[in-house]
């Protein structure tokens, strides 16, 4: 079953947006405590050819940030910069490590208007 991100993130073609994916459900929180490693990789999966959105700066959270409300330590979360050439609906995967030698991915889904 896939596991997308609850919120639906919007943007421009003019704007640029970093986009935070909070991993912390998906993790155990049994000691010790289960976070993210590695270095996380994010791409498009939905139709449409690859230069229509522009993904950079991808890493975990270095310490902690608020999504939707929520504070989320550090290495619970996979951050990223978003900008778009083309309107459309995509989806975007995230995938990453955990230090209890699981591999998580989740989706992202952007509108660009």
């Amino acid at each position: 079953m896939a596991n997308y991100a609850p919120q639906v993130h919007e943007i421009t073609t003019n704007e640029t947006k970093t986009v935070s994916v909070d991993f912390t459900n998906e993790l155990d929180n049994a000691s010790p405590l289960e976070l993210l490693s590695g270095t996380p990789t994010v791409s498009q999966v939905s139709a449409g050819s690859p230069e229509e959105l522009t993904i950079s700066s991808v890493t975990k959270n270095s310490a902690a940030v608020t999504i939707n409300g929520t504070s989320v330590i550090a290495n619970r979360a996979v951050q990223f910069t978003l900008s778009a050439n083309t309107a459309g609906i995509y989806k975007i995967s995230v995938i990453c490590s955990t230090t209890a030698s699981h591999t998580l991915e989740g989706f992202v889904k952007v509108i660009v208007c």
